[in-house]
């Protein structure tokens, strides 16, 4: 999240911004992809929709374009992938990584179609946190709540219930709700034995909530805990020295 705080994260353990969605995205690294090609299954989904010839150069499209997404070039990978999206609507491997392109891009709504495709084509709640803050960025708020809860309901990875948890939290933030926001993640932070980068993402997240609610004092003990858990995340040790 960056300092003039909008939401979320992304491909780099960037920390959630609690205020909104945000230059820093949510959203963990994408797919490697491999070796000459998108990947085994994206391959196989682009030959079955445009055949053998023109889906193995879709598949190099996408395989492009996901090295293009890698290092931060997302209108490159953006121009790569929307004509195969096009092409080949059923591509769930195009469809989420065009609407990830589109969140890293600012463009809610382009992000929401994307993802809310990829989320019928595979019925996964993978890309849950990231629709989620797409929505989220729109001020659409049920939608975040609807997605936290199936998400809570699925308990898929412990990391991607901890980036919904997160949005949820900033949802509730952006409404006036601070101190809800803070109980829905103080309460998993107290429960954390070893700290993992969405633990970290969660306190930085957390400590923005208690300074913006004034509980200076509880905000800088908890960016001193980030700091301690992962030196030189995010802006963390600037913001404990400024609140000492």
């Amino acid at each position: 999240m960056n300092r003039g705080r909008r939401p979320s994260e992304g491909a780099k353990a960037e920390p959630a911004d609690p205020k909104g969605p945000s230059r820093v995205r949510r959203g963990r690294d994408h797919r490697n992809a491999g070796v000459g090609s998108g990947g085994a299954e994206a391959k196989a989904e682009l030959s079955k929709a445009l055949g053998a010839a023109r889906g193995t150069r879709a598949n190099e499209r996408l395989r492009d374009a996901a090295h293009a997404f890698e290092r931060d070039r997302f209108e490159e990978a953006r121009s790569l992938l929307r004509p195969v999206a096009i092409s080949a609507p059923g591509a769930s491997a195009v469809r989420e990584l065009l609407g990830l392109t589109y969140y890293r891009l600012g463009r809610w709504n382009d992000a929401v179609k994307e993802l809310e495709a990829f989320r019928t084509l595979t019925q996964s709640t993978e890309q849950h946190p990231v629709l989620a803050d797409a929505y989220r960025g729109l001020g659409r708020h049920r939608e975040v709540e609807e997605l936290w809860e199936d998400l809570r309901e699925a308990s898929p990875s412990g990391d991607l219930v901890t980036e919904g948890r997160i949005v949820m939290a900033g949802s509730l933030a952006d409404r006036g709700r601070l101190g809800d926001a803070i109980a829905l993640l103080d309460k998993s932070h107290r429960s954390v034995k070893r700290a993992q980068v969405h633990h970290v993402r969660q306190a930085y997240a957390l400590a923005d909530l208690y300074e913006r609610a004034g509980d200076l004092s509880r905000a800088r003990e908890l960016f001193r805990w980030v700091v301690a858990a992962e030196p030189g995340f995010a802006d963390a040790a600037e913001r404990a020295s400024s609140l000492a």
